[in-house]
């Protein structure tokens, strides 16, 4: 029943997360105001706003216009809803202690920025920066939490501000080198993210599986000719597979691989 759940509550939240990226596309509050349809305006009743479902008895379509509604939303509701049992599932299985709900609380938080990033750059070709300033802002709170509460010691804080220095020292790196062709700014930014959020050496994990999958899916998509050498392809979406990746099986990845991934 607990997971039922929490996997409700990751199809609400990510309800909330479509909301907010249409509302960021359009440069509006997403705290106040009634939903409604961006071909019609009209507002949505609430027993149209429930998660999946809703999607599925309406046909697609919008019960006003009849307009078509987009993938996206039942998409990312379901997206949502399974990072959210993976990571009660995987990293917090019993929570005991106020630090275990304050730990799930923040990695949920930075789940749902991460998701939000993966669909706004996958449309728009751009990482927001509201996304990456508030998991930074979310990640430093964290572990000054972490810190006081005796969950990292000083030293361990400090590894996870340098792994995300290191990272996005090596995007900027490749920024400079490909002079921005090869390599967004909005990578580097959201490298500190990523950093600062697995920590070493999993970051290293997620920075391979990241180059890794999106070497993949370009070769697929140019073999079908979908795009070509020089097509620009966004890459926070492979950014961000790589660190939930990283998230839940990083560590049994490392204890099969750890040659691969640890620098000693």
């Amino acid at each position: 029943m607990f997971l039922i759940f929490v996997f409700f509550m990751g199809l609400l939240a990510g309800s909330f997360l479509n909301c907010v990226i249409y509302r960021l596309e359009q440069e509006e509050s997403f705290w106040g105001g009634r939903s409604y349809c961006p071909s019609c305006k009209k507002e949505i009743f609430w027993f149209d706003l429930i998660p999946l479902l809703s999607f599925l008895f309406l046909w697609g379509k919008c019960r006003f216009c009849e307009k078509k509604i987009s993938w996206q939303y039942p998409v990312v509701e379901f997206l949502t809803g399974i990072i959210f049992l993976m990571v009660f599932l995987l990293l917090f299985p019993q929570m005991n202690s106020l630090q275990d709900i304050v730990g799930a609380v923040y990695v949920l938080s930075i789940s749902l920025l991460l998701i939000l990033i993966l669909v706004y750059d996958l449309k728009h070709f751009i990482i927001p920066d509201e996304a990456v300033f508030a998991g930074l802002f979310l990640s430093l709170l964290w572990y000054l939490f972490a810190f006081f509460s005796h969950i990292h010691t000083f030293e361990e804080v400090a590894g996870f501000l340098l792994s995300s220095l290191a990272a996005s020292a090596f995007f900027l790196a490749l920024f400079l080198v490909t002079r921005g062709k090869g390599m967004g700014f909005g990578d580097v930014k959201f490298a500190l993210l990523m950093g600062i959020f697995l920590g070493y050496p999993k970051i290293i994990v997620a920075l391979f599986l990241s180059f890794l999958i999106g070497a993949i899916i370009g070769t697929i998509l140019m073999a079908f000719k979908k795009k070509g050498l020089k097509s620009e392809i966004p890459f926070a979406p492979f950014l961000v597979a790589g660190t939930f990746i990283a998230l839940f099986w990083g560590d049994f990845i490392l204890t099969i691989y750890p040659a691969a991934f640890v620098i000693y």
